[in-house]
Order: C-alpha cells, then structure tokens, then sequence
C-alpha cells in the first residue's frame, strides 16, 4: 500500500536579486511558454536511488544547501512588457516535498509514478520555483529522490553539474566550499555580462552571422517532401521518433576522430551533414545546432540554461566523407563563437528574411547532448569483436511520436548510453517516412563504421 504526504524545504538567507533575464532564460522560456500543455516535454527528470538510503532531514537539509548553492533553482520569470523578461531570485521561500511511502520493493515503480506526476505538469514560472521534488520511503528512511526541474532553469549540461555537486553535498561539502573551489556563474551575474557593452557586442556580430549564413544557404533541403499531402490534410500530425542504438558507432566514431585529427563530435555532425545531403536532393546542408556556450571555467560550472543554436552551414556536403568531416571541425568552430545572441532580437530578423522568400531552411536540427567527461565505456567493458561484427548488434526502435514543433522539419540528438551511441530522430512525416529516418541513421552508422573498418578493423 502507498500512501501520500508533504514536506517542505525552507529557503531562508539565500542570494537574492532581480534583474533582466539571461539569453538563455529568454529562449528557453519563450518556447515553453508557446507549448502549454506540451511545454514537459522539456522538463528535466532524475529518479535516484540512495544507496543507502537516509532519514528524511538528511535529505531536506542537503537539498537546501543544494538551493544555496544555485540561484537557477529559486528563480521566477516574468515578463516585462511587450519585449522583456525579468529574473526574480527568491531569498526566502518554501519548496514543497511530494513523499510516498511504500514496502521496499515497490520503491522502483512508486518513484517511477511519482517522477511522471511531478514532471507532467507545467511550471507557472511566473510563481512558482522551477524545481520540484519528491521522496519515496520506506521503513522511515527515503530510498529514492526524485527531481524534474524546468528547461528554463537548466539545461542537460547544467543537470549533471547539478547532479555532481548534490552527491559532494550528500558527502558532506557546503555550498560555500564548493564554490569557493569552482566558481560558478549564476544567472544574475550572466545577464549583467550579456548587458555590457562587450556582451551587446557580441550580441549584434551573432546576429549579423546568423543572417548572413541564412540568406546564404538552401532555399529547401527536401526538394521532394516524402508526402506532401500530409501538411495540407493534416496539420496536427504526429512525429515519429526513432533512436538506434550501435555498439560499433561508439567504437568506430572514435578511430575515425583520431585519424582525422578531429573531434568526435565533428565525425558524427560531418556524417550527418553528408548522409542529409545525399538524401535530400540540396548539396548544402543547414543544421541549427544546439550548443552549451559553456567556454568559460566560471560557466562551465554553472547551473543553469544557456543553450543557443549556431547556425551550421556546410557547402558542398555531398561530394566526400572526409572532406566534409574535416570542414565540419572549422565550420563548426566560426559557428560556435558566434552562437550567444538574444534570440527574441534574432527571430525578428529572421521573420523579416523570411517574410522576403531570402532565409535559408533552418529546420534541421542537431543537438550533440553528450558530456565529455562520461563516455560509453566508462561503466561496461569495451567490446573487443570486429566492428563488423558489432554492427549486427545495432537495435532500432521507435519509442514515440511527439507533437509537431514550430519550424521543425528534422531534429536528431546524440546521446550516451552504455556500451552504445544514440542517435535519436524525429522528423515530420511530410518530409520524411519513418523508412527514411531509417536510411538516415543507419547511413550515419554506416559512414562512420566503414571508414573506421578501412583503418584496419575488420
């Protein structure tokens, strides 16, 4: 049997402030905030076991010092009039703890349950913190933690930060010491840099870039829609989600890097880009890819949402694998510095463009979720067949369909997963039939995985 209280976590003597939103903020929340009861698609969600499990205040007290520690996790956003958005850093304030309680062996599914109560609702980030937690007991002690924070708060970088420093909190660290030992920006302190004149600078040099790159780039991508009667007969369609999962990817990808002296994630956002254009019929690829702007040690460390998308343009993608990895690596570099801008100021130039039939297709989206610091084979042993071999244990699947997205056509994600590299798709049935988003991701498997074969690997 399952029975259902409340907590509270009180805030009290924490930084506080108001001021003007991040870039990101400002992003972030005008997208979810277009969404409406589709905006927890992009909640952030973590259901974690204690081991070994711990008293309730343990808990509460940890998470508190885990809300000093990041203004992100205590922060409201209003608007601001026709075109602004401020941050409100809450001081003081309460932060409402969902506990069920549970026999031990039920905790994995009433924490799974709980997780899809708490990140399936939206978040009225005008009132409330965009943070919610939830405790599962059992015997008087919590066995699992379960958290869903807002897109608008973090983003998948800021996560594991958050995640990395609750465990040195559990350990025993304070939120003073940790930041005395890694500074991290707080968002407060980002939008004062992106208001000065360095960072208004900035601000107009990316925009100017992002124009120039898109009056510059394909009028279409798809010059033959996969079923063109579908975007007049069915506007509410659904989009088909696939993820392939490939052992032989995470290892291939790797080789291919070392040998073209370049990153793996210019291998993989190099393949793509040359498998889109085969496909597509345009021998010029856009992908707005999705970076973390983290450059910066005090950013890297932060908690927070700072995602921005660089407009990724690459000519003459077709004509050879490795010449279009290599030009990915410097492409990629002029694109990425050139990725922190205010978006709501860069959608009205594009609007403009275009409204003038002189933008580019900037629907093809890229987002290389991976974090450096965790790989494939950090938990599992790397595997030792030939990368032949390892290609027929390749799974494709189709978890789901999600609703369609303002000018999303394509939009493929690169994840981590044990022994494995995901790559997820989700693409608009108009544009593409699930047999294509097949072709497409095992053709980026494919390139990788041949031309690691040629360097000897069987």
């Amino acid at each position: 049997m399952t029975t259902v209280e409340e907590r509270t976590i009180t805030l009290d003597c924490a930084r506080a402030g108001t001021g003007p939103a991040t870039w990101g903020q400002r992003a972030i929340w005008g997208v979810v905030t277009r969404l409406g009861d589709d905006a927890p698609r992009y909640t952030l969600r973590l259901d974690l076991p204690l081991t070994p499990p711990r008293p309730a205040a343990r808990v509460i007290a940890d998470l508190t010092e885990l809300l000093r520690m990041h203004d992100s996790l205590h922060t409201r956003l209003l608007p601001d009039g026709d075109d602004g958005l401020e941050q409100v850093v809450d001081g003081t304030g309460e932060l409402a703890v969902e506990v069920r309680t549970c026999p031990a062996a039920q905790a994995p599914a009433v924490g799974a349950a709980l997780l899809e109560e708490l990140a399936g609702r939206s978040f009225d980030h005008a009132r409330q913190w965009p943070f919610r937690v939830g405790f599962v007991e059992c015997d008087g002690l919590v066995h699992r933690l379960v958290l869903a924070a807002s897109h608008t708060a973090m983003d998948l970088w800021g996560e594991g930060r958050m995640l990395r420093d609750l465990e040195l909190i559990e350990a025993g660290q304070s939120a003073e010491s940790l930041l005395q030992a890694r500074p991290a920006l707080q968002p407060l302190e980002a939008a004062a840099l992106q208001a000065s004149p360095l960072g208004r600078r900035r601000d107009e040099g990316a925009r100017r870039y992002w124009c120039e790159r898109l009056a510059a780039g394909p009028r279409r991508l798809f010059l033959d829609p996969a079923a063109p009667e579908l975007a007049v007969t069915d506007p509410g369609r659904l989009f088909p989600n696939a993820l392939l999962r490939s052992p032989a990817l995470a290892v291939a990808v790797e080789r291919v890097a070392s040998e073209l002296a370049v990153s793996d994630a210019a291998v993989l956002l190099g393949a793509a880009s040359h498998q889109l254009a085969n496909m597509s019929g345009s021998s010029d690829v856009l992908f707005q890819v999705v970076v973390s702007n983290r450059f910066q040690p005090v950013a890297a460390e932060s908690v927070s949402t700072m995602a921005q998308e660089a407009v990724f343009l690459l000519t003459d993608a077709d004509k050879d694998f490795k010449d279009a990895v290599r030009r990915t690596r410097s492409v990629s570099f002029s694109a990425f510095r050139h990725a922190g801008y205010d978006k709501w100021a860069l959608d009205r130039e594009v609007a403009q463009l275009v409204a003038s039939g002189e933008a580019a297709d900037h629907s093809c989206w890229w987002n290389d979720t991976r974090d450096p610091s965790s790989g494939p084979f950090d938990t599992v042993e790397r595997p030792r067949s030939a990368l032949g071999e390892l290609s027929g244990r390749t799974e494709l699947s189709w978890p789901t369909e999600f609703l369609p997205r303002t000018n999303v056509s394509v939009a493929v994600d690169v994840l981590t997963a044990p022994g494995a590299l995901d790559l997820a798709m989700t693409a608009d049935p108009a544009v593409l039939s699930r047999e294509g988003m097949e072709h497409f991701l095992r053709g980026v498997e494919t390139l990788v995985v041949a031309e690691a074969i040629t360097l000897g690997d069987g």
